[in-house]
């Protein structure tokens, strides 16, 4: 499995927890870490955001078909072995990580919150991890030697687009 994390800080317990739990998931064939640009920290609280892709293997299914409309055919299309609700059934089982906070079709979301008494002081903070989980679909077949001969570090994550004065909006991860 590859793990992009060039563009996290490293920050996070839980998201470390589950990175090292996603690691140990066959199916799950690349991961990607972001911060995510919702962290911020203000008076008595840190809140901490961070953004996993995941790009599941795949194998070939045939689909039966019609070419022109007439005659029958089967074609392979490659489809993902594992899904986002999948996943957070088996990350739901492991220790450590329990319970998603939010799960569609799209997102699997965990927030997890912790009291920081740091020694000395006599007031601490609240620290506020939300990690959110994507999936990400190529295209074509997704192996280990695809992944390196595409070198997938050109995973496409949700960019800030404008339109004719409207507010921002978000663009969603491929699937």
């Amino acid at each position: 499995m590859q793990v992009d994390q060039a563009a996290w800080s490293g920050d996070g317990d839980f998201t470390i927890r589950l990175i090292a739990a996603l690691q140990q998931i066959d199916e799950v064939v690349y991961l990607r870490v972001e911060d995510a640009p919702a962290s911020r920290s203000g008076a008595g609280y840190n809140l901490l955001a961070n953004e996993l892709y995941v790009v599941f293997a795949t194998e070939p299914r045939p689909v039966a078909g019609r070419w022109l409309g007439i005659l029958p055919r089967a074609r392979l299309v490659e489809t993902p072995t594992l899904t986002l609700s999948g996943l957070e059934s088996r990350l739901a089982d492991l220790e450590g990580i329990g319970q998603a906070d939010y799960v569609d079709g799209v997102m699997v979301q965990y927030l997890r919150t912790e009291r920081v008494v740091p020694p000395y002081q006599t007031r601490g903070y609240k620290l506020v991890e939300l990690v959110r989980i994507y999936e990400v679909r190529p295209v074509g077949p997704v192996t280990e030697a695809t992944l390196r001969r595409r070198r997938v570090a050109q995973v496409p994550t949700a960019q800030p687009r404008r339109t004719q004065g409207k507010a921002d909006h978000w663009d969603e991860p491929d699937k």
